[in-house]
């Protein structure tokens, strides 16, 4: 044998080497199967970078968007179009729509007697149709049962239907009652038809998600105005990123952040196209002898980083006639809407809106509000001891804003049944802890429902207010108290409202005799007890600060 064979024909050598040479070829595939999967995650990084730049690219030109974008669209709406027709689902009975299967002698009927039965008399054969008889006669009167079960769950199901189909068919002819009555009341400039028709025109326009929908319109026929309060998307609406970049030597995507003068030139055109592109609205859906002026006060609801505290600055203020409205040119690609609101309207704009910092507005929105009516002097037609049940409704509620006026507050009293929950707004300008207190008025014999406290808390919230006033001439029970525990509420009775008037001897004095103490600092709110009495849950006594009301009902802040 040779020297250094082996059994399989090769040497050993021979062997050695294809081994190293398929593990060199191994390795190889290895090295290029990582440096495929490092190019690959790369790859997926730049893909991935690419993508959330040209969605932000994206949002940025939508928000660069908002006025020319809605040029082409016409915003009137037709009255007819606001007509429903009531959508009644056909009656379904389901399973009842089957009776139930009556029973058949054939089933029951035994069979026949044999030769051998007739021979032996049929005596079997008769106790079998006697029993035959007996359980036909049961399943009988179990079907009748059962039938007139099901034919009563078929009324009760019908007459449900026809409820409902009622029902539906009275909120549509209500509602389309009512949409003729905007479509008369409008040419004829009802304050209400006008304002409640542009209002569904704006809530109708289409905006970005994230945008707020709470809007209002307000028409005041007498001096063809039309305001606008819009509660514009806060500072977070523009990107806070520019683009995204892949680091190669980090293996990661990384943003790279907005410059703040780029974020704040973006977010003033943001909101300046909302004003513009809201007055176009107006003007366009309302004829000229109808609105020749509009006013935009833009808002935003949020919460002040300085102090945790809700707030609603406004943060854009224009007053636009119809002539100057004109005169833009809004599908100039080099129309600047900030431009045009500084420079052509000499409105008021923000200067940093990204720290809250308010303007002021051209014009109150609740000069215009179709909810505030002009309030009327009851006061002064009472005597020194008014019995407030003699009162109709709409004067206790008059009484209530009288008092709040007599007291040094700005008031608004709102009209019935628009008034979304409150009877009067008061407010107290000030630059350091301004005051806006929602106040609702209950002319009641009975105990105020929970209903109505948290009713008037969600309003609270949803107008901005600082606090919540409930005076009622009955009183509250434990739930009411309990929801009002710790929230900025305070539970008013006749009983205080009593106590006041017999210990005024002179007219109430203005509300900047309040103590100081009596700050809205919810950790302080006094808590509300069923007879009108206010306590706290700690600390000492304290007496009553009703004692002395109106003066001490309303809690003044620190200063």
């Amino acid at each position: 044998m040779a020297r250094g064979s082996g059994s399989s024909g090769g040497s050993y050598r021979e062997w050695a080497a294809a081994e190293r040479a398929a593990q060199k070829e191994r390795e190889q595939r290895a090295r290029q199967a990582e440096k495929d999967r490092i190019a690959g995650e790369e790859r997926a990084r730049v893909k991935d970078a690419a993508r959330k730049t040209e969605a932000i690219g994206r949002r940025v030109d939508v928000l660069q968007g908002l006025l020319r974008s809605s040029l082409a669209r016409d915003p009137r709406i037709s009255f007819a179009s606001l007509k429903v027709t009531a959508a009644v689902a056909p009656l379904d009975l389901g399973a009842l729509t089957d009776p139930v299967p009556s029973p058949e002698w054939a089933d029951y009927a035994p069979r026949p007697a044999g030769g051998l039965g007739r021979l032996l008399g049929g005596r079997r054969h008769q106790a079998s149709c006697e029993e035959a008889e007996r359980e036909f006669a049961s399943a009988q009167a179990d079907y009748l049962e059962r039938e007139r079960a099901r034919q009563r769950d078929v009324g009760a199901a019908r007459a449900e239907w026809e409820r409902a189909a009622a029902e539906a068919r009275r909120e549509a002819d209500a509602r389309n009652a009512h949409v003729d009555e905007l479509a008369a009341g409008f040419p004829e400039r009802d304050r209400f038809a006008v304002s409640e028709y542009v209002q569904l025109v704006l809530d109708k326009s289409p905006y970005p998600g994230g945008f707020p929908t709470d809007r209002r319109a307000g028409y005041v026929p007498e001096s063809s105005l039309l305001a606008v309060e819009w509660f514009l998307p806060t500072f977070d609406v523009v990107p806070q990123h520019k683009e995204f970049r892949h680091v190669k030597s980090r293996k990661a995507v990384e943003p790279v952040a907005r410059p703040a003068a780029e974020s704040q030139r973006l977010y003033k055109a943001v909101i300046a196209q909302v004003a513009v592109r809201t007055m176009r609205e107006v003007f366009a859906v309302c004829p000229e002898e109808m609105v020749s002026t509009v006013v935009f006060n833009g808002r935003v609801d949020t919460v002040d980083p300085a102090t945790g505290r809700k707030t609603q600055p406004t943060l854009i203020s224009v007053r636009a006639t119809r002539e100057r409205f004109d005169e833009l040119v809004l599908a100039e690609p080099r129309f600047d809407a900030v431009a045009s609101i500084t420079r052509h309207f000499f409105a008021a704009i923000s200067q940093h809106p990204e720290e809250l910092k308010p303007v002021d507005p051209v014009m109150p929105f609740s000069r215009a509000d179709p909810r505030v009516v002009e309030a009327i002097d009851v006061i002064s037609g009472l005597d020194q001891r008014p019995n407030l049940l003699d009162l109709s409704p709409k004067e206790f509620e008059s009484f209530v804003q009288n008092l709040f006026t007599k007291m040094g507050y700005e008031t608004d009293q709102y009209r019935s049944s628009r008034d979304g929950g409150i009877d009067c707004m008061a407010y107290k300008p000030d630059p350091v802890a301004p005051m806006k207190i929602a106040v609702q008025a209950k002319l009641y014999t009975k105990t105020v429902s929970p209903t109505h406290v948290r009713d008037l808390y969600g309003t609270m919230q949803h107008e901005g207010a600082t606090l919540g006033i409930m005076i009622t001439t009955s009183g509250y029970g434990p739930g009411s108290v309990e929801f009002a525990n710790g929230k900025p509420l305070h539970l008013i009775t006749d009983r205080a409202l009593s106590r006041s008037d017999r210990n005024r001897t002179s007219p109430p004095v203005s509300s900047a005799s309040l103590p100081a103490s009596a700050g809205p600092d919810h950790a302080r709110f006094p808590h509300a007890h069923p007879d009108g009495g206010h306590c706290s849950r700690s600390g000492p006594a304290r007496p009553s600060r009703c004692a002395n009301w109106p003066p001490h009902l309303i809690p003044m802040p620190r200063t």
